[in-house]
């Protein structure tokens, strides 16, 4: 059996699919699998694949006859996968030759750890490697608090443990962010972390799904964000619930806006402290992030009143210990650079 099953779940893209593959074919870590799951495609996906897995004995060639959607097609993965590991990355991006070898080691020295994701680069259509960097929080405590607001665990880069991911399984509700839906399902039991490495490079094009489906995806985060929010022990209106998913996207603007973030953020602080659903130093600093983010953004449209009301509020002063402020400048990049080494996408 290998150590590790690399998923990669394909439909339709011919184009990009040889990147995927080859990447994870010249990996540096060699004890690996690759099962690539075709998803009823209509151009010469399968083809490929099949091409793939008669010229290496690394590669299995599945296919499943039909368009099942991505929850099933990522369940099915998650049945025929042999490994004790299981990485998971989308047809159309990019895997750095060390990736595996780095986050196998992780979780075989971390066995309360139940998945490892990473940073991530960008490139747009055409392989062109853009400058923008995905940075991810780092810490278990800090990653499960940050879930609270967003999704910190770019799908593309996960690690796990296949026979903890095969009982939790993806929910077909979700068809958008099923990923999320996950992360936030694992992280009530289990411990993940993001490495502080720049491992997948992942592929802008106006094909991928969350472009196609906007508004699968915001419905989706909602519902995932109504649910922890109640199990936090908030009773969130429906305005409460939009504003809570728009506070980490950039759609809150005025001054209503602010005072709105400002006790929303404070009554999520003084929730988790009767809840004890979080490390409440963790989520201090998620909350601080967010509400330096957002007054700073603001600020280029009110002027000195968001950075007084900034100054001011007692979420700065109780963030402030824990938040690494000089990540948050405009322009600031990981402390680890990609292998110069590394092929270009």
């Amino acid at each position: 059996m290998p150590k590790v099953s690399v998923f990669i779940p394909v439909y339709n893209r011919s184009h990009y699919l040889c990147v995927a593959v080859n990447s994870i074919l010249a990996q540096t870590f060699t004890d690996f699998e690759l099962l690539l799951v075709d998803d009823g495609s209509t151009d010469t996906s399968l083809a490929l694949i099949e091409r793939y897995a008669a010229h290496d004995a690394r590669v299995r060639a599945e296919a499943n006859g039909a368009n099942l959607g991505i929850p099933r097609t990522r369940n099915r993965g998650l049945d025929l996968a042999r490994g004790e590991y299981i990485a998971l990355l989308d047809s159309d991006d990019y895997a750095y030759p060390g990736r595996l070898q780095a986050q196998v080691h992780f979780l075989d020295t971390h066995r309360d750890h139940v998945q490892v994701g990473s940073w991530g680069s960008f490139m747009d259509a055409h392989g062109q490697l853009g400058t923008r960097v995905r940075r991810q929080p780092l810490a278990a405590p800090d990653v499960d608090a940050e879930l609270l607001f967003r999704c910190c665990l770019s799908n593309r880069s996960i690690m796990a443990r296949t026979a903890v991911l095969r009982e939790y399984r993806y929910r077909e509700e979700f068809p958008r962010s099923q990923d999320y839906d996950m992360h936030v399902r694992l992280a009530e039991r289990h411990a993940m972390a993001n490495l502080p490495a720049i491992l997948v490079c992942g592929r802008q094009h106006p094909g991928r799904s969350t472009r196609l489906t906007p508004e699968l995806g915001r419905n989706r985060k909602m519902a995932i964000h109504r649910a922890q929010l109640e199990a936090l022990g908030v009773a969130p209106g429906e305005a409460d619930v939009e504003k809570h998913y728009l506070l980490s996207r950039g759609g809150l603007a005025g001054r209503d806006d602010v005072q709105w973030a400002e006790a929303w953020l404070s009554d999520l602080l003084v929730a988790n402290r009767r809840a004890r659903r979080y490390d409440q130093a963790a989520l201090a600093r998620a909350v601080g992030k967010r509400w330096f983010i957002l007054c700073k953004r603001i600020g280029r449209t009110l002027g000195p009143w968001a950075a007084m009301r900034m100054l001011a509020s007692p979420l700065l002063r109780m963030a402030a210990p824990h938040v690494d402020w000089r990540a948050l400048r405009p322009g600031a990049t990981p402390s680890l650079a990609l292998d110069p080494s590394a092929p270009t996408p």
